[in-house]
């Protein structure tokens, strides 16, 4: 396998892996993980979790009730509160420092977004200036 074709397989067990620690967290935090999750790169620098079916019950109640927005503001003070750790568990995962994070809820679709923003990648040096 040349190494152009090694690269994606790599990669793709990093979303994976990143995917299965990021449903580990929710549980960890929440009491309960999402059904299904998918990190995919948006960009070389930006990474972007998707965790469906991610509401506790208590919260679908409060969706129903028409709180939509308590839970919103909830489940953002719990991200702030625990930031570090979702952070520090993507640079394990993936070898690169995280510049930026944040999360955003959908409430009505029990749906939650971890954005991660990752400093570039050094271009290598070329041994020979540029003309």
């Amino acid at each position: 396998m040349s190494d152009t074709q090694a690269e994606p397989l790599r990669t793709h067990g990093s979303l994976s892996a990143v995917s299965t620690a990021l449903v580990a967290l929710h549980k960890e935090q929440f009491g309960r993980g999402p059904t299904r999750a998918r990190t995919n790169f948006a960009g070389p620098d930006t990474l972007v979790c998707i965790l469906h079916d991610a509401l506790l019950p208590a919260e679908r109640a409060m969706v129903e009730m028409g709180e939509s927005q308590r839970v919103r503001e909830s489940r953002t003070w719990f991200q702030v509160a625990t930031a570090q750790q979702f952070i520090d568990t993507v640079e394990a995962i993936i070898d690169r420092t995280v510049v930026a994070f944040a999360s955003a809820t959908d409430p009505e679709n029990g749906v939650v977004m971890e954005v991660f923003v990752l400093a570039p990648l050094l271009a290598p040096v070329d041994s020979e200036p540029s003309a």
